[in-house]
């Protein structure tokens, strides 16, 4: 009892309360100094970066792979029936069919990214229109281009580039032939919004029956072109 009152005492006195307030007031560490004697050190270092400025754009991967170029069609199948549109010489609209295209002749098919494309407009298109006679004497009944765009895009591109009757410019709007040969490309990634589209080949048909099938890995250009389909007629 007496221990109690004598702690009691010592709490409640000015002088227990002083030291106290005291103790509590008085900084757990001396401050330190921020002068040059004692730089300020972070523990990483800030460091300016430069945004490299965007490239051109590509239509295919940039990415190497050793997987093979492959599509649902192959050398020996017979092509599958789809419905593609274009507008004729006195702007009407028309549709024909892949057998329409290919049934008892030899027919030469290819497609491309994208109407308008750089590559589709200064290379791949202008190189059958030019070669389109060669081909023709080699016993080629038609040449056809095919796009995933709408007619109306397809016909526009046409006027542009001023082609008249030396290749036939189809569009598979609904992407339908392009899917049921496996040849889609997704270019969803891409800043200009292509989306689903087809990739770059070139295709010889006999009868509806594919003989020659080039290939390419997306939208390259290597061996697709007119040139390439003349060296093996």
């Amino acid at each position: 009892m007496a221990l109690s009152l004598t702690i009691s005492r010592l709490i409640s006195s000015p002088a227990a309360a002083a030291a106290t307030t005291t103790a509590v007031s008085r900084p757990l560490l001396p401050p330190k100094s921020l002068s040059s004697a004692h730089p300020l050190s972070l523990p990483f270092k800030l460091r300016a970066t430069r945004r490299a400025a965007p490239g051109p754009l590509r239509l295919y991967s940039t990415t190497a792979t050793s997987r093979p170029v492959s599509a649902t069609i192959s050398v020996g199948d017979k092509l599958p029936e789809a419905t593609l549109s274009h507008f004729d010489s006195a702007g009407e609209l028309q549709t024909t069919t892949v057998s329409d295209l290919t049934k008892g002749k030899k027919s030469i098919l290819f497609a491309v990214p994208g109407a308008f494309t750089p590559t589709c407009s200064q290379k791949h298109l202008p190189g059958f229109v030019e070669k389109s006679s060669e081909l023709k004497a080699k016993g080629v009944d038609t040449i056809a281009c095919i796009s995933v765009n709408d007619a109306f895009v397809m016909r526009a591109w046409k006027e542009n580039l001023e082609i008249n009757d030396e290749v036939l410019l189809l569009s598979d709007g609904n992407g339908e032939f392009t899917k049921a040969i496996g040849c889609e490309l997704d270019l969803s990634d891409k800043p200009v919004g292509l989306g689903v589209r087809s990739r770059r080949y070139a295709l010889l048909a006999e009868d509806g029956v594919v003989k020659v099938l080039n290939l390419e890995e997306g939208g390259a250009f290597t061996f697709s072109g007119a040139e390439d389909m003349l060296k093996v007629l």
